[in-house]
């Protein structure tokens, strides 16, 4: 018997909820956090070996692109992730109804 072992999962009438668990989409978010911060430091040392002189402001451009590139594929991981959990919850709740008695 496969059980799914998910509190939020299932709401009051007994139907999968399409939402992830709370731990899931904090997770992501730290995920996303983590990842915007590595490349923000990628970008940063990235302009910051290439550069000069003064290049503050260009190792600032640097850091923030790094930072948005990183964090919106993190973004778009977590999603996908989060909507493969999601899906199988469900295949899990349709072959749990589907074994016999």
């Amino acid at each position: 018997m496969l059980v799914v072992n998910d509190p939020g999962a299932v709401d009051s009438s007994g139907s999968l909820s399409a939402l992830p668990s709370s731990g899931a989409r904090v997770l992501a978010f730290v995920a996303i956090l983590v990842g915007g911060l590595c490349g923000g430091l990628i970008g940063y040392g990235f302009v910051d070996l290439q550069c000069t002189g003064d290049c503050d402001t260009a190792a600032a451009i640097g850091a923030l692109v790094g930072a948005l590139v990183a964090a919106i594929g993190t973004a778009v991981i977590a999603v996908l992730v989060l909507r493969a959990m999601g899906e199988w919850r469900e295949i899990l709740a349709e072959r749990e109804d589907n074994l016999p008695d």
